[in-house]
């Protein structure tokens, strides 16, 4: 019998469990995630500020002249936003589209420049 002590999903295993062990077994996989992984990250801050400003992904997509389906797209984390679209968006999510460059200088400094837009 199953120990009852222990927390389980109703459909067997956690979905980052069941990314970690898909990413065990398949190089081609981790390869995907690692390319999606900025994509989701922008999911998060997009659905997090939606939350905070009380706004459903209709209101949403009226504010950045866009439809509901491109809002879920941006916020599944899997689908690439173009630079016009993520200005928009920051605009109807009331924040500033910021983009840059990070790298190492000579003496081994942190570089960072960013620009608004």
């Amino acid at each position: 019998m199953p120990n009852r002590t222990q927390t389980q999903s109703p459909i067997g295993q956690s979905a980052s469990e069941a990314r970690a062990r898909r990413a065990a077994r398949s190089v081609e996989y981790q390869e995907i995630q690692a390319e999606l992984e900025p994509w989701e990250q922008i999911a998060r801050i997009v659905i997090r500020r939606r939350m905070e400003l009380n706004l459903t992904q209709v209101q949403l997509a009226e504010r950045m002249g866009t439809s509901h389906s491109a809002i879920s797209r941006i916020e599944s984390g899997h689908h690439r936003v173009s630079q016009d679209s993520l200005r928009r968006l920051g605009k109807a999510l009331e924040l500033q589209y910021v983009i840059g460059f990070q790298g190492t200088a000579d003496k081994g400094e942190r570089i960072q420049e960013l620009v608004a837009l």
